[in-house]
């Protein structure tokens, strides 16, 4: 089998690589070859490879920068999508595509359900909610999976800063009112090859949207306490955190306070679910 990945320096194109090697040629394409940002442009490298499989792990995911530009979001967000909707329709490939809790607004009190109503805050979000549109417009085999709150050893991302903050500050500050489930860029991935051999085996569920994030819950201050306890267990200096809401900590975008997704859909359907965060998190540090 031949498996596209769309998305070269990414948290979780990187994080596919090891898991999917089994499965065939695995072809990890970045900007270089496939140039998101130009969406009519990705036709002719797909129908050149054509691939059995494509997996888009490319985003836009600078949250407060896209409200600067929309326009260059959107492409890569929306339009890209599609247009690898259409082309993996073409040739008969599943597409297995990376969404985000920030297609809601995050007032509701209970964890994300699918079918509950998306409504985002921002450009970012509703650049992403557009692809999943434009993917399911389009039709065919393909999975959308909802994550939350990506980390890894790779990239930026909350941990590697909270890592390098924590032993460079006295004191730290971070938003207490903000929930959900930190989800390790590995975990994804090794629940994105679970999925393919579910799928190869004909043992695959429905096809549709999907919430894929970590098991638990906590908020973002939660999360730097759970960093800053693995910096102090290796004799690491650790600052001290105090929680602050969201109020006091004002950015370009809004994010939504509950960025809990119910994952039951996905565990019932197709038999995956990740570890709980805290066990993930370690696991990652290891």
């Amino acid at each position: 089998m031949k498996i596209l990945v769309c998305g070269h320096n990414g948290q979780v194109a990187q994080a596919l690589r090891g898991p999917l090697a089994g499965f065939g040629e695995v072809h990890v394409m970045g900007r270089a070859q496939l140039d998101m940002s130009c969406p009519q442009a990705l036709r002719e490298p797909l129908r050149q490879l054509a691939p059995d499989l494509i997996v888009n792990a490319a985003a836009y995911t600078a949250v407060d920068q896209a409200e600067q530009e929309p326009d260059t979001a959107f492409a890569i967000n929306a339009e890209a999508p599609g247009v690898l909707a259409e082309e993996a329709q073409r040739l008969g490939a599943p597409l297995i595509h990376f969404s985000t809790d920030y297609v809601f607004n995050g007032n509701q009190a209970s964890p994300y359900r699918e079918e509950d109503q998306p409504d985002p805050l921002g450009v970012y979000g509703r650049s992403k909610l557009a692809g999943e549109q434009a993917i399911a417009a389009v039709g065919g085999e393909h999975l959308i999976l909802r994550t939350s709150w990506v980390y890894s050893l790779y990239g930026r991302n909350f941990l590697l800063t909270m890592q390098r903050l924590l032993q460079d500050r006295p004191e730290l500050r971070v938003v207490d009112d903000q929930v959900g489930a930190p989800t390790w860029a590995a975990s994804i991935a090794t629940a994105t090859a679970a999925l393919i051999e579910r799928w190869q085996a004909g043992q695959a569920g429905a096809w549709g949207i999907y919430h894929l994030t970590a098991q638990g819950e906590t908020s973002w201050f939660g999360f730097a306490q759970a960093i800053g306890a693995q910096l102090k267990a290796r004799g690491l200096p650790c600052a001290e955190l105090q929680p602050i809401a969201t109020r006091d900590y004002p950015t370009p975008a809004r994010r939504p306070l509950n960025s809990r997704l119910d994952c039951s859909r996905l565990s019932r359907e197709w038999d995956v679910r990740l570890p709980h965060w805290q066990q993930a998190l370690i696991d990652c540090l290891k």
